[in-house]
């Protein structure tokens, strides 16, 4: 029961990152256009490191990961 209420809890704030990253794409155009490919490296970064907090079992860094890449490709698409 309690594993269920920390995944339930930890996928309400990855959804909460779609909204965040969108907010940050529209306050930031500027910086989007001049670190493109950087951004493009941390969503990759932060992919890896899911699938690797996932071998391990480490659900906390896998949530952080996924936040990551969440919030960086939402800035991305605008």
């Amino acid at each position: 029961m309690q594993e269920s209420i920390k995944l339930f809890i930890g996928i309400l704030i990855l959804l909460i990152g779609i909204p965040i990253g969108n907010y940050l794409a529209m306050l930031t155009k500027e910086e989007l256009k001049s670190g493109k490919k950087w951004f493009r490296r941390i969503v990759i970064l932060s992919l890896i490191g899911v699938i690797i907090s996932l071998i391990f079992g480490n659900d906390t860094l896998m949530f952080t990961f996924a936040f990551i890449a969440i919030v960086t490709s939402r800035s991305l698409k605008k």
